[in-house]
Parts: C-alpha cells; structure tokens; sequence
C-alpha cells in the first residue's frame, strides 16, 4: 500500500509540472498575442496618421486652386492651422496640423507641411512636407513663332518650342517641339518635317519617316504637340510701365538716339545715347533687313543713377542699351513707346555682356522688348547674356554685317542663361560667315518657379515640385 501512494503522489507532481508548463505557455501565446495586436493596432494609427498628413495636403492644394494667393487658410491670421479629419460615418478620428510658408519675393513655391495625428493614440504623429509652384513661360529655352534653323554649332540645353518650324543641324540635350507636322522651308523650297535636320544622313522628307537621330536630337523631337499662344507669353508692357511709374523706376522718351542702362550689384546708371557708331566704308545692308544698321553708340551723357527699385520694374521709353552685372538683385527691364505703332516700337540692344553674380534665382534679369531684342556690330567677342529675353513684336539675334564692315563682322563665342521667347525669326550667325562662330544657349532652370519680376506665367494653378515624408 505504501508502494502504491508513493506512485500516486509521483503522478500528482507530474500532473502539477505539466500544468504549470500549459499555463506558462498559455500566458505566452496570449501576452503573445496581446504584443502582435498592439502592433498591429500602432501599425494600423501610422496609416491613418499618414492618410491624414496627405488629406492635410490634398486640403491645401484644394485651396490654392480657389485662392491662389491666400497662404494663411482663408483666416487672414498666421498658423499653423488645425483641421478635424472625420471618417467615412461622420465620426472624427483625427486631424491635421498644417503650417503654410508663402513664397519668398520672386518665387511662386509655396512650402506647406502637414502633420497628421489619430485620436486613439496621439503619441503617433506624421508629417508631410510638399513644395509647389506655379510654372512660368520661362519653362523653354526657346519659344518661337517663326521658321527657324540653327546651325551645326548650336548646342542647345533646354526644351526648344516652335509654332513654326525647325531646321536643326546642331545639338539638343533635350526636347525638340513644334506645333506643326510638316512645313515649307524657304531656305531649300522643300517640305520637311516640322523638326528635322540636314546632317548628314539628312532627314528623308514627308511622309518618309524619319529616324530618332540621338545624336542630334538627344532626348527626342515631338511634333504636332499643341500650339501655344505667342500673344500669352509677351507681358503686358503698358501695365510694367504702371508699375514702373508708382513704385520702380520709369524713364519717358529721351529725346535723342535712346538710353544705355548699365547694371552694377543692385545699382544702376543710365546715360542719354546722343550718337551711334557710323558704318565703316563699305560695310552696307547687303540683305536688305529692316532696321539695319550698326546699333553700338559712339556718344553717350550721364542721364541717372540710382539703385534697382525694391518691386523690380524699370521701364524705358524709347530704345535701350543694357550691358553689366547684377549681384542680390531680381529685375524686369522693359523698353516700350505708347500707344503702340509698328513704325515706333522700340528695341532692347546688347553689345557687352549681362552677367549674374549669383546663380540661385537671387540674381534674375528679364528684357522684355516692344520690338527686337539685338546685338550690335561691335560687340565682345565671346559675349554673355544672363537673362530671359522676349521680343513681343519682333526677333532675337544679330544683323547681317558682311566682313568689309571691320573686325566685329565675325564674333568667337556667345553664350546665353534663361529664355528666348522671339515672334519672329532669330540669327546669331550667316553664311557667308557673319555673326557667332559659336552659339551655347543654356536653360536657367530657377527661371520655372522664381521668374523675374512681372513676368508672364502658364497658369494660376500649382503644380508639385517635391514630396517628403519628414516623419
């Protein structure tokens, strides 16, 4: 009977070990079990946090699209500005934070953050940064609503657009646009495709298809995109004049040849042109182009100087000479004479280079011109232009000087940073040899959302420049 006990009591203890061993491991799977619910409860507050930060997002763009220029939430008071995010049955179950910083002077980029939090467990917390701006006409390196042919020394970085066609025989590092498909080039009386180039292989013409050509065309050439309107993207000259006139720096007609505006750090200095430059012996209008002439002064008297107004805008009424180097300083400089009349419409005219001292959009230069934008006969050999240039109702480029009209018939080296938007056909360089031996025509890519004062721009709606999930 002892013996019998004895075993009964082993199996009791047994019986005690393998409960206690169930229990532990029962605890286990449902603390276990508690954690992966824990988590997935967090994980599932950090999608909803998330959801949340990008409605608070989505909310602002919202309202951009309706007030364009409101940056404090339509509240008319600074932020941050908190918003309850309900769900699909009415019930909150969060909200988001959002703090707006406006566009600094010259910018179109709004920066917006938007933190977004849940109600069930407000240690959670994620926030979105976007930037996003509205796009100006300065998205191309070239506009142009004329037939146009670059030569074999053209090297182009920047989307090139036309209304009309192109002749390409250089390099493109990027896009090559025309409105049209095909068109009728004077210059070889063909019909060619609306891009195409002579380099040889030449392009077969139309409706012979043509091949990518990367060469050449180092990101494609597309035709037949939609047209743009070239009258969009000429500013407003009477309502820079305005501006001009209140708040910047205006200047009526000068009574003589024009003016020359000479640009210095964020000062200015303006002398009367009394005298051009007289063609030397010779040297004729062998193309017979309207408007020829030498356009480089030979007498000049000190008119002004001052400091380049806080706004930006200064307006010329009559022709201008622009030549110097801004540093810190955004300007629009415009040359215009009201009202408007083909017969005297005035020009913008370069024989020095324009130069930035700064390329972050801190320095920034538009010449708008009411005619032709041009380069004089005696300009620097290898000349620079820092700025985005439209001629509204006539042509960017160079006059044809024939090699009896002195050492400046041929120039070495011109080198363009921004935009050229041009109604009519531009030249830089003829054959016989005349002009820029080297054409570099780069995209200043701060021009899309930090435009100069004044401006023309695509649209009044923003579009998103950058994402980041900050936390």
């Amino acid at each position: 009977m002892k013996k019998n006990r004895s075993k009964a009591g082993q199996i009791a203890v047994q019986l005690l070990f393998l409960a206690a061993i169930v229990v532990t491991l029962i605890g286990g799977f449902v603390s276990l079990a508690a954690s992966f619910l824990q988590i997935s409860v967090r994980a599932q507050n950090k999608l909803q946090a998330f959801t949340i930060a990008e409605a608070g997002i989505e909310y602002y763009r919202w309202h951009l699209a309706h007030a364009a220029a409101d940056y404090q939430d339509g509240t008319n008071h600074a932020g941050p500005y908190i918003h309850p995010y309900f769900d699909k049955d009415g019930n909150q179950i969060g909200q988001f934070k959002l703090t707006i910083v406006p566009p600094p002077p010259g910018s179109t980029i709004v920066t917006i953050t938007s933190q977004g939090t849940v109600i069930g467990d407000a240690s959670i917390k994620k926030i979105i940064t976007v930037r996003m701006g509205i796009p100006s006409f300065a998205k191309y390196a070239w506009v142009l609503n004329d037939n146009v042919t670059f030569g074999t020394t053209a090297e182009v970085f920047g989307v090139i657009y036309s209304n009309a066609g192109l002749h390409f025989d250089g390099v493109a590092h990027n896009l090559v646009e025309s409105a049209l498909t095909t068109f009728l080039d004077t210059d070889v009386n063909k019909t060619e495709w609306a891009v195409y180039t002579a380099n040889a292989p030449a392009d077969p013409q139309p409706p012979t298809a043509f091949s990518a050509r990367p060469a050449i065309f180092q990101a494609g050439r597309t035709l037949g995109v939609p047209a743009i309107d070239f009258a969009g993207i000429t500013q407003d000259l009477a309502s820079i004049k305005t501006t001009a006139q209140a708040t910047g720096y205006y200047a009526s007609s000068s009574g003589v040849l024009g003016y020359d505006l000479n640009l210095s750090g964020k000062n200015f200095t303006v002398y009367k042109v009394t005298k051009l430059l007289a063609p030397p012996a010779g040297c004729t209008n062998a193309l017979n182009q309207t408007g020829w002439g030498t356009w480089s002064t030979s007498t000049e008297t000190f008119y002004a100087s001052g400091t380049i107004p806080q706004n930006g805008d200064m307006f010329f009424e009559d022709n201008l000479w622009v030549s110097g180097t801004v540093n810190g300083a955004r300007v629009t400089i415009a040359s215009g004479k009201f009202p408007d009349n083909a017969s005297t419409r005035t020009s913008i005219l370069i024989t020095k280079s324009i130069n930035y001292t700064n390329f972050d959009a801190s320095d920034t230069i538009a010449l708008i011109a009411q005619n032709n934008i041009n380069v004089g006969l005696k300009s620097d050999d290898s000349l620079v232009i820092d700025a985005a240039l439209i001629a509204q109702n006539g042509f960017i480029g160079r006059y044809y000087y024939p090699s009896n009209c002195g050492t400046g018939f041929e120039r070495t080296l011109l080198t363009t940073l921004g935009i050229m938007a041009t109604n009519k056909r531009s030249a830089f360089a003829y054959t016989p040899t005349s002009g820029f031996d080297t054409r570099q025509y780069n995209y200043d890519t701060n021009l899309l959302f930090s435009p100069p004062p004044s401006f023309p721009l695509t649209t009044d709606q923003y579009s998103l420049i950058s994402w980041e999930e900050v936390q």
